[in-house]
């Protein structure tokens, strides 16, 4: 398969995981959709790939004159010269998918836990997928009011 293709892929999974998170009535159910088709899923995507990558069984389509990348070479250089390819693209993208569902199914059962509506937990989810780290900041600053008033109700 591709790397365009696995991109597609991915993403596709991703977007059928944030749809059931917004639209689907939220059960058991819909949450093991999400997080083992989801999630799951988009993590097994990933493992294949890191296992290809860095195994030597895909070509991860370097740009050409580039040197291979050095795993040991944590640094802006190294990961640079790891992302300067097709594979390292979608790996690290497939890494986002996954980590921002995750992230945005947790936001969602904890808003139903401290009883926000779906209309008000839709802008903290798209905020997540689309940013992930900021809608989850917004998401801990809004829950934490809530969350401080149901302690002292208790």
């Amino acid at each position: 398969m591709s790397w365009d293709a696995l991109f597609v892929l991915t993403n596709a999974i991703a977007f059928a995981g944030w749809a059931a998170l917004a639209l689907l009535p939220r059960g058991p159910k819909v949450s093991a959709l999400v997080l083992y088709l989801g999630v799951g899923l988009l993590c097994l995507a990933y493992t294949a790939m890191f296992i290809a990558l860095f195994g030597g069984l895909a070509d991860p389509q370097r740009l050409p004159g580039l040197p291979p990348p050095d795993l040991g070479d944590y640094s802006v250089d190294g990961l640079r010269a790891f992302f300067m390819s097709d594979g390292g693209i979608v790996i690290g993208w497939t890494h986002y998918l996954a980590f921002d569902l995750f992230v945005g199914q947790w936001i969602a059962k904890d808003a139903d836990n401290k009883g926000f509506s779906r209309i008000a937990q839709v802008p903290f989810l798209f905020v997540t997928l689309m940013a992930g780290p900021i809608g989850l900041l917004a998401w801990l600053v809004v829950r934490e009011r809530r969350a401080r008033a149901a302690a002292r109700t208790e």
